[in-house]
């Protein structure tokens, strides 16, 4: 329903003129040779090649525009309607680059590919629309050049060198672990580990599986909005290169609560006995799926990283055990 009140009002593309089919593909290479600029300027300092290669993309969509505005000039002077993607009912949109940068090289690539897809799509649907043969001959040409583009968004990632599509790929794993992998294992840490003591202390104490559970949701959420508030406020990302403190924030924040809930939650089982034993299995799952991150993402070896976070989750789940049967 939302989407059909967003198209009342907009023009359908059956219904253009030859001259607003020239305006529309004017504003589009416009957009598009923006986009590429604005992708190749958010991968230049980590990805020089891939940035290189949407420049030239973006020069190739200013060529496009220039031709297309002298066909205009010819045929219908110097005027040209106001018309974009937006105003037409069914066109294809852009995502906006905010959406497509944070995940990587890759994903790029793959908008990049889309984009000249839909160019494609676009530019055969308007020569079969329009009876003038300059303009039929230039949105044909406009067509080919596109499908063309279609493989060099394709093959982006093999127009560079080996070397440098290895640093690429390096570089960016290395961005991953600094804006997920870190703050979200650091919370998970957090989460898993410091709710121990209070939860099982509170657990033996009581031995009532409904307080145990209010306990452990209050420690887990209130653990995971400390550690989000710690993790935006301790670095803003400029200097260190670890992302956007927002999105560190989020993922800290998240994976701290989700540590501590998973031990947190048995004790919905009304029978103590039960409830405790699970939520000790809960734990050591907790325990090992930190360690094997550790290994695999932090590169720390298994017994170093076995010696960290098992050892002392045991110690603190001892200890809260021992303060609750105090």
């Amino acid at each position: 329903m939302f989407s059909r009140l967003l198209s009342i009002g907009k023009r359908k593309f059956g219904s253009l003129s030859e001259q607003e089919i020239l305006a529309l593909a004017i504003s589009s290479e416009e957009d598009d040779a923006r986009i590429y600029r604005t992708y190749a300027d958010g991968l230049r300092d980590e990805f020089p090649d891939s940035a290189g290669i949407f420049d030239e993309m973006a020069l190739e969509e200013d060529q496009h525009r220039r031709w297309l505005i002298e066909l205009h000039q010819e045929k219908f002077g110097e005027t040209i309607p106001l018309i974009r993607r937006e105003h037409v009912s069914g066109f294809y949109n852009r995502k906006p680059d905010w959406l497509v940068k944070p995940f990587g090289v890759d994903e790029v690539r793959k908008q990049a590919e889309e984009m000249e897809a839909q160019a494609h799509r676009f530019y055969i649907a308007a020569a079969k629309q329009t009876a003038d043969a300059s303009i039929r001959k230039l949105l044909g040409t406009l067509a080919a050049a596109e499908a063309g583009h279609i493989n060099t968004a394709r093959s982006a990632e093999d127009a560079v060198s080996d070397e440098a599509r290895d640093a690429e790929a390096e570089t960016e794993r290395k961005q991953f672990v600094l804006t997920y992998v870190q703050p979200g294992l650091a919370g998970l840490i957090d989460g898993s580990i410091s709710t121990l003591a209070p939860i099982f202390a509170t657990a033996f104490a009581t031995q009532d599986t409904w307080t145990t559970l209010l306990v452990g949701l209050a420690a887990s959420v209130g653990a995971g909005i400390s550690m989000g508030f710690t993790e935006v406020a301790s670095d803003d990302g400029v200097i260190s290169g670890r992302g956007s403190p927002i999105t560190r924030g989020v993922v800290t924040g998240i994976m701290t609560t989700l540590g501590g809930l998973g031990h947190a939650l048995p004790y919905l089982i009304p029978d103590f006995w039960i409830a405790t034993w699970v939520a000790f299995a809960v734990v050591f799952v907790e325990l090992f799926a930190i360690t094997w991150i550790q290994n695999k993402y932090m590169e720390t070896p298994w017994l170093k990283a076995t010696i960290q976070i098992v050892l002392g989750g045991v110690l603190v789940l001892g200890a809260g055990i021992l303060i609750g049967q105090a």
